[in-house]
């Protein structure tokens, strides 16, 4: 039987591939990004709630109605941006499941979509499915562990043709914890004025940020979003990554696109978590708290580091930390994982994985991702076993 992969290049994905590893091995997973304790008892029980007053059955396709008018609440406070419950807010099966419905929704065969390298794994697999080419553009190094990965915005504009449809973004960004400033955004604003270019901005980690100036959305830039489907996800939110709850806010004339296709991918998202996420989501300090609550984990992480022969770079958001270990090894990034799991029980990301061309030299700046979205006694054990590295 012949059969034609629409995906010929995509495997096991390498969290996935590490994390069956870390099991293997006995070791302690700082890898994927998932929390490994639960959720607020508050959240759970609003969840019980849900259910035992009958929310089990399909709620509207677009989100319940509560969901969507806290979500609307939630970014006009925060982003000054006011979109309507009904026609411009969507709740979706996670991020992941918005930006495949988003891709399929506006990208046609032939179009061209740039996205920022490195980048989370779904995007080029969402562009290729929609039957698009995806054009990477690499953002540049830091060249100090006190600076972060930066968007070469030259590159960018020199990368766009006459067939960009859109460019993929992600900020908060993972892996490397960069954040956008004000100029990114005045950039941004610039390239795509006077195009049709359409924009996806995946701000999961959204209310995970260390800096200062907080999160800028694109939401908060009337011409951006204007254009912009602006995804995030409860999961990151209130640590119920197995949940798949996100969202997608954009004007209607988007939405309405968007919506065709997030029918017949997933119709609708699971009821009595929807319930339960407005009642929780009304309350602002459920997500204002995040900032504080991380920073002391990625504190944690980062000055057990510096008692290894890892180098801890800077973090400005997400629960994503990287680190240099070429005081250890001269090894490629993904044969570093490998061996750090096996021999010293820790496992991490390599940061190459999230490029195109992952054995590349370009791909391979000596550095790894952990994630600190782990108890206190988690991030102890892999940091007492990183110091006999």
């Amino acid at each position: 039987m012949r059969l034609d992969s629409k995906l010929p290049n995509v495997g096991t994905t390498i969290f996935t591939v590490m994390s069956q590893m870390a099991a293997k091995y006995h070791a302690v997973n700082l890898g994927q990004g998932f929390p490994d304790f639960n959720p607020d008892p508050k959240l759970l029980n609003l969840v019980s709630e849900a259910m035992a007053s009958g929310h089990n059955q399909y709620p509207y396709m677009s989100g319940v109605d509560n969901l969507r008018e806290v979500i609307a609440y939630k970014v006009k406070t925060l982003y000054q941006c006011a979109y309507d419950k009904d026609t411009e807010v969507t709740v979706t099966s996670g991020a992941t499941e918005a930006i495949m419905a988003t891709a399929l929704a506006v990208i046609q065969s032939g179009d061209e979509v740039i996205v920022i390298e490195p980048n989370y794994d779904c995007y080029v697999p969402a562009i290729r499915l929609a039957g698009g080419i995806p054009v990477t553009v690499a953002m540049d190094p830091p060249d100090n562990p006190q600076a972060t990965f930066k968007v070469n915005w030259d590159r960018v504009s020199k990368a766009i043709t006459s067939k960009t449809r859109m460019i993929m973004l992600n900020f908060p960004h993972n892996p490397t914890g960069a954040v956008l400033t004000s100029d990114d955004l005045d950039q941004l604003e610039h390239i795509v004025s006077g195009t049709d270019i359409l924009l996806l901005s995946d701000e999961v980690y959204e209310h995970i940020t260390f800096v200062a100036q907080g999160h800028l959305s694109l939401a908060s830039r009337p011409n951006l979003a204007a254009r912009s489907f602006v995804i995030s996800s409860f999961g990151k939110t209130t640590h119920t990554t197995g949940w798949k709850v996100g969202y997608c806010c954009a004007p209607s004339e988007l939405t309405h696109e968007l919506r065709k296709v997030h029918q017949f991918m997933v119709f609708t998202v699971p009821s009595p978590f929807q319930h339960a996420l407005a009642e929780y989501t009304k309350d602002p300090s459920t997500y204002r708290a995040l900032p504080d609550f991380y920073q002391a984990k990625r504190d944690r992480l980062a000055q057990g580091l510096r008692k290894t022969r890892l180098v801890p770079y800077a973090c400005p958001g997400t629960f994503f930390l990287l680190a240099d270990y070429s005081n250890i090894s001269d090894v490629p990034e993904a044969e570093f994982a490998v061996w750090l799991t096996r021999n010293h029980g820790v496992t991490v990301i390599p940061l190459s994985a999230f490029y195109a061309d992952q054995k590349s030299a370009d791909a391979n700046h000596k550095l790894v991702r952990f994630c600190f979205a782990k108890n206190d006694q988690t991030l102890d054990d892999a940091i007492n076993k990183l110091r006999l590295v």
